[in-house]
């Protein structure tokens, strides 16, 4: 494969790796790096691009791998979990203080989640892939899937709730 056909494939879908490895590493130089390194990864594996269903699926899952290595390296210890798709709006102050309140919580919920949990969240509602896409590249049953996702999303659920009715975490 030509390097022009690599970008018309690869490119589409760099932003969502680097997402991802942003997700599992926090920090951006960590995403950026990792990010890298799967296109030098994928670039060096071209060739072999034809016996994959998706290109897409495929690096999404090395970017996972990849990560979830980093993170049991040496290193674990300085990185963690944590996720926002806050953007300030132009509200008022107390809106906003309330708005990160929540966004905080959630990050914090979200890092209590079992690794798989957390990945088919990210993978489905971040992300926004199929299940059967998020089943080839977690290399789960679809309905496994969608079992993870509802704990996933029912546990983020109660927890909010009980903070919110309770104020307490």
């Amino acid at each position: 494969m030509r390097q022009s056909e690599f970008l018309n494939v690869v490119m589409p879908f760099k932003d969502k790796l680097y997402r991802m490895a942003k997700r599992l590493l926090v920090s951006t130089e960590e995403a950026e790096d990792a990010t890298q390194e799967i296109l030098i990864k994928l670039w060096t594996k071209n060739e072999s691009f034809a016996k994959y269903k998706s290109v897409e699926a495929f690096a999404m899952t090395m970017t996972k791998n990849f990560c979830l290595d980093r993170l049991k390296s040496k290193q674990a210890g300085n990185l963690k979990l944590v996720h926002s798709n806050y953007n300030e709006t132009g509200s008022g102050l107390q809106k906003q203080v309330e708005a990160k309140d929540s966004v905080d919580w959630v990050q914090k919920i979200l890092e209590e989640l079992p690794e798989q949990q957390k990945m088919v969240l990210q993978l489905r509602d971040v992300e926004e892939y199929d299940y059967d896409e998020i089943s080839e590249m977690l290399d789960m049953q679809p309905t496994a899937v969608r079992v993870a996702l509802s704990r996933a999303r029912k546990t983020v659920r109660e927890k909010l709730v009980q903070k919110h009715n309770y104020g307490i975490g």
